[in-house]
């Protein structure tokens, strides 16, 4: 019986780069999209013979805005996949995709290829806030895409939604939910700002020249996407995640419970045959050498047992659903109170974190400072 595995693929090309983004992405590189993705096929072919004792079951299109590639370019790339490796009928395929570079007639070509679930990267709802974003798009251009996605035929459809924006009132943010409610996308993804070193962003915020909302006003927002969004039937299943009955991120999920996957294209990472590894960043140098996968992939890392205890505790804590104790057993022969004992009394007294039908979880207090409640998992 084959294995399961994920494949990412990394399409990096931008229309222009958003002033948070710190993503492996370039903008204006159009004569680069044919030579790449001739490299993207030799590193999917490379990895045909690889893979053969595994079958995908969910694909990953990525970036940057993978929609700016010509259709043609896109159509290449999932024969390639399709020819070089065994994908299951019920594979969850996905794109990401920016407003603005979806056409009626693209989106039917996406459909046809066999993508099945659109990611579109909005945001947010009010024009002045994408233009402070430096975001490419209008409101309009997404109303009128997410429509097209519609009645072509697309049943799974993600939207990206960022909150603790600059000069983002909180009246904004619930205009934002609402709005997104009354469309019924199947998922949505909402995420905090967050500065990164490098960004222009980062170089305003640096002068004090950036407004943001205050750590209350930016918490508030979190409460209140999850209340309204859970009220308006989608669960709350990871801690920046909502969907609708059935429709999480298969793909995303391989991330949080630690099964493999393999990624494409430049920058893009793995988890394979517990080892952790990256292809190169630059570009040119992978257009040349992606048909040597040794001469591409660098900082490989064995995954250590004391490693994979982490990585079990804070990438499953995500979850709203937690780390199952029995999973944690069947894993590695050993109680988690063995491993954690600890440092779950600690958080429980806390009330960070609670068990539940054998499983640990996060509590509501807990999901406001996840990334404090990881730390404590990190073994000497």
């Amino acid at each position: 019986m084959k294995k399961n595995i994920g494949l990412y693929l990394h399409i990096p090309f931008c229309i222009s780069k958003c002033r948070y983004c710190d993503f492996l992405s370039k903008a204006n590189q159009t004569s680069y999209f044919e030579p790449y993705v001739q490299a993207l096929v030799k590193e999917i072919q490379a990895y045909g013979e690889l893979l053969i004792s595994y079958e995908v079951d969910s694909i990953f299109i990525g970036g940057g805005t993978p929609t700016i590639l010509p259709i043609p370019l896109l159509e290449k790339i999932l024969f390639e996949l399709y020819r070089n490796f065994t994908i299951i009928p019920t594979a969850e395929i996905t794109i990401e995709a920016n407003p603005g570079t979806l056409s009626k007639i693209q989106l039917q070509r996406l459909n046809e290829i066999n993508i099945n679930r659109l990611s579109i990267g909005l945001q947010a709802y009010q024009d002045s806030l994408l233009q402070k974003l430096g975001r490419g798009h209008r409101l309009e251009q997404f109303l009128e895409n997410y429509a097209a996605a519609r009645a072509v035929g697309f049943n799974n459809i993600s939207i990206d939604l960022m909150f603790g924006l600059p000069e983002q009132k909180l009246e904004h943010w619930e205009e934002t939910l609402s709005q997104i409610i009354t469309l019924n996308p199947e998922h949505l993804s909402c995420y905090s700002l967050i500065i990164e070193e490098g960004t222009p962003f980062h170089i305003l915020w640096g002068k004090n020249q950036l407004q943001l909302p205050t750590e209350d006003e930016t918490l508030y927002m979190y409460r209140k996407c999850i209340s309204m969004l859970t009220q308006a039937g989608y669960e709350h299943y990871e801690i920046s995640n909502f969907a609708k009955r059935q429709k999480e991120s298969k793909h995303n999920l391989k991330y949080w419970t630690g099964q493999e996957y393999i990624g494409l294209g430049v920058g893009a990472h793995s988890f394979f045959e517990q080892q952790r590894y990256n292809n190169i960043e630059n570009i040119k140098q992978y257009i040349e050498k992606s048909h040597h996968l040794q001469k591409i992939q660098i900082n490989h890392q064995m995954i250590t047992l004391k490693e994979s205890y982490e990585e079990t505790m804070f990438l499953g804590l995500r979850l709203i659903d937690g780390v199952s104790m029995d999973v944690f057993y069947e894993r590695f022969q050993k109680k988690i109170e063995d491993v954690y004992g600890i440092v779950l009394n600690k958080m429980v007294d806390q009330e960070l974190l609670k068990i539940e039908q054998n499983k640990v979880k996060l509590t509501s207090k807990g999901l406001e400072v996840g990334n404090l409640v990881f730390e404590q998992f990190l073994l000497e």
